[in-house]
């Protein structure tokens, strides 16, 4: 039976066909494990993911949790269950070492298994996720005593966490957040502010919540500069690990949302009592630099998230296609004919192509990113990542409309599946970083960023893939159809790079939206030509490959076009944007 979550023989064209996987074996890190131990995991989590977390997908998104009579949040009992269940199978720590109980797998496989987990129940799947994310952001940036109180008990699935940047009045402007934290004569700091939009922010789900603060110590630098990172539990923890009183950490509200109703999302009040204790972590004032470690791990999740949801709405639409049986094909003009399956209807199959080619080319740009990851490439990461959350979060909605469109007025009700997949996908353009800034991170930063040499970089392995491409006949005019692409995208880096030396930034920058188009169909064309490359010597003998090399075309066809004219907007930077004013709408 087909997965109701993934193409399955698609993930593992990808994983080794493509990808090549296996080849991180070869890593001291990963040399324990095996392709065997890879398949094994990812089996695993498909079995937990559809036995533990789709049941309840639904149902979570109707009952959504909601702030009782006594200021706890209520929360369907399934999602609890869901979690300790992930838990006990120890994937809580599928990348921590294994010296700290963990699995020590590569970010790659842990993606696809994450993945699996986001497209049955991507709400319940946040609470871990989230957890995660704290744990290695105190790895990483933590002192060892905090790494034994707080990090090794979400590892071991016994507290969550959550990331507190957001506030009211400052939204995604994190200069202007107003959260301060006292320092005390014990070396704690004691906080008193506001966070909002905070996931998983209060619950019963775990034993405590470790939030992860950002706030401002008195006399630090003005803006971004002078925000330091701490944590603040739920429940404060003493030296020996045990759970004592409850820290000045007030639910004040609950947000509800178009979709992700699953994850609670909070409104916290600290220090109101002015007892919020809160420890540093990192250096003073070096906060914001410490949490773009779990934020942009946060950002690929978005990612991997919107891609899933992309693709089971795609597997659910392609299915209704099949069975669906509407009207005659074209040219058919004998009414008693038997309606036939609405796949045969060319729209149809516009539509599923279409699905196809923006889920399945996400789905290679964000495991892509996990062998970023493995491999240690911070500097591809770093160009990669803005790409992978705003080009996924944006496209796979995209996808998500589409398969309403193909089930028609049934996609349009709660009674399929599809409707949720849209509103659940709807938030992904805008946390974690709007899709606006992570486009003025990509043009106004990323691309500029050493004199353009992470694109440089990347164009040296799109050019290895257009050499490959000659090859095989029927790739021949797709990598030349992406050498004219990146020519174009190294000719947007020289102009708009100019005109930022120049002064002009305002100008410069005022289309940067059309960045994520540009440089994200670039790259989502070169992994479809890597795929196409595998899979045309095999296209007349398989269908599967047949539809892999279709679906290159298709994408070089009909969406690199869209790439080019996003490129000649940003090269041409009209000044219209800048010219309106209020008065003018």
């Amino acid at each position: 039976m087909a997965s109701p979550l993934a193409d399955r023989r698609n993930l593992t064209f990808l994983l080794y066909d493509v990808l090549h996987v296996e080849r991180l074996l070869e890593l001291p890190r990963f040399a324990q494990h095996s392709r065997e131990a890879f398949d094994a995991t990812i089996e695993l989590a498909h079995e937990l993911a559809v036995t533990h977390f789709l049941p309840h997908n639904r149902k979570a998104d109707i009952h959504e949790p909601h702030m009782t009579a006594d200021g706890r949040v209520a929360i369907i009992p399934e999602v609890k269950a869901a979690l300790d269940a992930y838990a006990k199978a120890g994937f809580m720590a599928t990348i921590a070492d294994e010296s700290l109980g963990g699995m020590q797998l590569p970010m790659t496989i842990a993606t696809v298994c994450d993945g699996l987990f986001m497209a049955a129940n991507l709400g319940t799947s946040g609470y871990a996720l989230l957890a995660r994310g704290a744990a290695d952001l105190i790895r990483a940036h933590g002192t060892p005593e905090q790494q034994a109180r707080y990090m090794r008990p979400i590892l071991e699935g016994r507290y969550l966490g959550t990331m507190a940047l957001s506030e009211p009045q400052a939204g995604s402007s994190l200069a202007d957040i107003t959260t301060v934290a006292e320092p005390q004569p014990d070396g704690t700091y004691r906080l008193r502010g506001a966070k909002m939009w905070i996931s998983g922010g209060d619950h019963e789900l775990a034993e405590n919540i470790v939030h992860m603060v950002l706030a401002k110590i008195p006399g630090g630098p003005p803006g971004v500069k002078g925000i330091s990172l701490f944590i603040v539990p739920r429940y404060l923890v003493h030296a020996d690990g045990t759970r004592g009183e409850r820290n000045d950490v007030v639910l004040a509200g609950v947000n509800h949302k178009l979709g992700q109703r699953g994850i609670v999302n909070t409104f916290l009040k600290l220090g109101e009592n002015e007892r919020c204790v809160g420890e540093l972590v990192g250096p003073p004032h070096q906060g914001l630099a410490c949490m773009f470690h779990m934020m942009n791990a946060a950002r690929i999740g978005v990612g991997v998230g919107a891609v899933m949801l992309g693709s089971a709405g795609y597997l659910h639409a392609l299915e209704y296609a099949k069975v669906r049986r509407q009207g005659r094909v074209l040219g058919q003009k004998d009414p008693t004919t038997p309606p036939v399956p609405i796949i045969e209807h060319a729209d149809v199959r516009r539509m599923l192509i279409q699905q196809k080619a923006w889920v399945e080319g996400g789905l290679a740009l964000v495991l892509y990113a996990g062998t970023l990851v493995d491999r240690g490439d911070q500097e591809l990461l770093d160009l990669l990542t803005p790409i992978a959350k705003a080009w996924t979060a944006e496209w796979m909605v995209k996808a998500n409309d589409l398969a309403i469109q193909v089930l028609g007025g049934y996609g349009y009700t709660r009674e399929f599946p599809v409707e949720q997949y849209w509103r659940d996908n709807r938030l992904n353009p805008i946390h974690e970083g709007t899709n606006g800034i992570q486009a003025l991170d990509l043009l106004g930063r990323k691309l500029m960023a050493r004199g353009g040499a992470s694109l440089t970089k990347l164009a040296a392995l799109m050019q290895d893939t257009i050499a490959r491409a000659e090859v095989p006949a029927a790739t021949r005019p797709l990598g030349a159809a992406l050498g004219r692409a990146l020519a174009q995208a190294a000719q947007v880096v020289t102009t708009v790079g100019a005109a930022l030396a120049g002064g002009e930034s305002s100008r410069a920058l005022a289309h940067a939206h059309h960045a994520i188009t540009a440089f994200g169909h670039l790259v989502v064309a070169w992994l479809w030509l890597e795929q196409a490359i595998v899979a045309a010597p095999r296209a007349e003998d398989d269908d599967f490959y047949a539809g892999k090399l279709l679906s290159a075309r298709w994408f070089f066809d009909h969406e690199l076009p869209i790439a080019e004219h996003a490129a000649r907007v940003l090269m041409r930077m009209d000044p219209i944007l800048l010219e309106l004013r209020p008065q003018h709408f």
